[in-house]
């Protein structure tokens, strides 16, 4: 187990020297569209290379503005693409790092966490994924300090998903963070139908998604099941794929960004 689980992404989905990478990230968010009412207690953002995704994910980023002096601790859920994992994947780490600095792991809320038989740490899970690490920088820049509770999901029902995010809801300080692209390598036309579909389910609060629909279907689910129970409504942000930012169109990937916002206990 590392003390500090170290970037591994760094230089391949986002720029590795930190003045570039905060200059980029900042201009993402510059860009983003201007925010509507309500800080969002939820968000879902994409996880790909920052020249794919990043618009679309800074679109949930910019809406957090509000909460940059409120949100402390960051529940953050992915899928995990490296490994196998039977329900969810959490880290021995004291920190995870990036060229921004290191963002200090809520070591109180991974014990909560691994109170649930669905829960176990695997920093093998967490070493090279980028699902999760993506998201940090944005977080880093947006949230003026934060620690992270950071879960890689694999095979898991919604409400195993659900059980865990509902432990950890907490106040106005917690901010819960779900990391998904949606569909994969399909032509532009049939992608944007597909994506469109996928995004009227999550509004709809259907939490009946799968990984052919987003490669997050699992925490996606997960956060739906604890949004109705809580009565947080979703807000479609951003809905574009890689050939509307940096790709072809012949093979594309989808990404939109939601934000849920509501009076939850």
């Amino acid at each position: 187990m590392h003390d500090v689980r170290p970037a591994a992404v760094a230089g391949m989905f986002y720029p590795e020297a930190p003045e570039r990478l905060g200059r980029d990230v900042r201009a993402y968010l510059a860009q983003a569209p201007a925010a509507g009412a309500g800080a969002p207690k939820a968000v879902i953002v994409p996880h790909a290379g920052y020249v794919y995704s990043a618009p679309v994910a800074a679109a949930a980023y910019a809406r957090l503005a509000p909460l940059r002096d409120i949100v402390s601790r960051v529940v953050l859920l992915g899928p995990a693409h490296r490994l196998a994992v039977r329900g969810l994947a959490t880290t021995g780490a004291r920190a995870f790092a990036t060229p921004l600095g290191d963002v200090p792991i809520d070591r109180a809320a991974v014990a909560r966490a691994l109170e649930f038989p669905q829960v176990a740490v695997s920093d093998a899970a967490h070493a090279q994924e980028h699902a999760l690490e993506v998201q940090l920088p944005f977080l880093q820049t947006v949230l003026r300090g934060f620690s992270l509770v950071p879960f890689a999901v694999g095979h898991a029902t919604p409400s195993e998903v659900a059980e865990v995010v509902d432990a950890l809801w907490g106040g106005p300080e917690t901010l819960v963070v779900i990391s998904s692209d949606l569909s994969h390598y399909h032509p532009y036309g049939t992608a944007r139908r597909i994506d469109r579909e996928t995004a009227d389910a999550i509004l709809s609060m259907s939490p009946s998604l799968d990984h052919e629909q987003a490669c997050g279907a699992t925490p996606i689910n997960g956060l739906l099941v604890c949004a109705a129970r809580r009565g947080l409504s979703p807000a479609l942000l951003d809905l574009r794929n890689s050939g509307d930012t940096a790709g072809d169109r012949s093979r594309v990937v989808g990404y939109a960004s939601f934000a849920f916002c509501g009076h939850a206990a």
